[in-house]
């Protein structure tokens, strides 16, 4: 039964659609695998109780020949930020323990409308506003490949559950690698997409917008295209959502020529030397799927601290939403965030505006070097996944901040950038380690080709954690 939960959805959709499996039979064997898996990773937080009764619907239209979404029958998982009619919504906070919202978040009714029935919650930090995924409602979730290790934050549960086959497809968001981070830390396909392709509408927190992207994650590159282009478009009510035509479904096969990828490691910084080996290995399996690839650099992203610069706009930008979201009840909240909050600078307007000028900065450099390239590879961050709790972060013979695990997916926060997280090697003790793809506004479908030609050349795609 183990086989089916590591299905990718597109082939459950397929299977389901020519009646070789049944929608009830998948939900059954995700049900049965996270009841045995589940207590030790602490994924899936809430269930959704007519999981089985919704199978039974969609096994029921199969049988009477109707037309299928391109998700029918297809469970996926949720990020407990975002909306879920009827079903708790924690938000990963004591403050909203019981909060129960009347309606979908839009990129979760979308997965529904495309066929796909909602399994359970994941967890996540509390408020997602951390690098690891602990709260005070539900506790900590682990990483699949080894316990000792973090499952990345703030989609970490959305990231454990892919890897651990308890969930084929899952929605995260990113405001600082929340998709990327746990997806590279788990090694799973995490896709942000271009701000704005995918509407905001009924996830949280509601602020810090102009940088909040949501996004698919999956256990493979052509599921994460299938729901990108089922969630994507505007909704009439995210007012940043923008026209564009929703992507096409299509990866996968052919030549990647004439794609032109800049590649590097050191614009963000010291990264350990086995990541560095596999962007190296990455750029050079995109030279032989057909692309132009070439070392680049970035001179701008290098020199400038983009962890500070983000410290400063977003505690800005949230203070006073937080504060009247936790007011007189700061108690309740975990450790980690009471000392977020209450550690907050207040720049002076000056010290704003020069903020968001460097952010200005950063995309005309981006922009400058899409000039000459397509996509650029790089890695998605500077260490495999890091023990619990981290206090310093040990890379290369520094002792580094914490915030410093962020520093190669921040930059494409502010940019708003689409940006791809797909497995393509290990470290030297096992752990998943991805690279990450970024390309301009609105080429989603460029970034997905080249993730599926390095996807087809990674030993990684059929390697699973040993959890029994």
């Amino acid at each position: 039964m183990s086989e089916l939960c590591y299905l990718d959805a597109t082939e459950l959709a397929l299977q389901i659609g020519r009646r070789e499996i049944s929608p009830v039979e998948v939900v059954r064997a995700l049900r049965d695998r996270a009841e045995a898996l589940n207590p030790r990773l602490n994924a899936l937080v809430t269930h959704y109780e007519d999981a089985e009764d919704r199978a039974r619907e969609a096994e029921a239209v199969v049988r009477r020949g109707e037309r299928l979404g391109p998700l029918h029958g297809v469970p996926f998982t949720i990020k407990d930020s975002f909306d879920t009619a009827g079903v708790r919504t924690t938000r990963g906070s004591l403050l909203f323990f019981d909060r129960v919202p009347d309606r979908d978040a839009t990129a979760v009714a979308r997965l529904r409308d495309a066929g796909a029935i909602p399994l359970a919650k994941t967890n996540l930090p509390e408020f997602a506003l951390w690098w690891e995924t602990d709260n005070l409602v539900f506790g900590r979730t682990p990483n699949p490949w080894n316990l000792e290790r973090t499952a990345g934050g703030s989609s970490g549960g959305e990231a454990a559950a892919l890897a651990a086959g308890l969930t084929p497809l899952g929605l995260g968001s990113d405001l600082g690698g929340s998709i990327r981070l746990p997806a590279h830390y788990c090694g799973v396909v995490g896709l942000k997409p271009t701000h704005g392709l995918v509407p905001l509408t009924g996830h949280w927190p509601e602020v810090l917008l102009d940088y909040m992207h949501v996004g698919p994650m999956a256990r493979s590159v052509r599921d994460a295209a299938v729901a990108l282009a089922a969630i994507a478009g505007p909704d009439g009510e995210d007012a940043r959502a923008v026209p564009v035509l929703r992507p096409a479904a299509v990866v996968g096969g052919g030549s990647l020529a004439p794609l032109r990828i800049g590649w590097l490691t050191n614009a963000f910084g010291t990264v350990d030397a086995g990541v560095a080996a596999v962007v190296a290995r990455a750029a050079a399996a995109l030279h032989d799927a057909g692309a132009t690839v070439e070392e680049a650099e970035l001179p701008g992203f290098a020199a400038r601290d983009c962890n500070t610069l983000t410290l400063m706009l977003y505690g800005a930008g949230a203070a006073a939403y937080f504060d009247r979201v936790v007011a007189g009840r700061q108690q309740e909240l975990h450790s980690f965030l009471a000392r977020r909050l209450s550690g907050r600078t207040h720049p002076t307007l000056d010290g704003f505006l020069a903020g968001e000028a460097a952010v200005e900065a950063l995309r005309r450099e981006l922009a400058a070097f899409f000039r000459g390239h397509d996509l650029l590879l790089c890695p998605t961050a500077p260490t495999p996944a890091h023990g619990h709790g981290l206090v310093e972060l040990e890379l290369e013979g520094q002792m580094l901040p914490p915030r410093t695990t962020m520093r190669a997916t921040i930059p494409f926060d502010l940019t708003g950038s689409p940006a791809l997280n797909v497995p393509f090697g290990r470290s030297a003790d096992g752990l998943p380690v991805g690279v990450q793809l970024v390309g301009r506004h609105f080429e989603e479908g460029a970034v997905l080709r080249a993730g599926s030609a390095l996807e087809e050349r990674s030993e990684e795609t059929a390697r699973r954690p040993n959890l029994v």
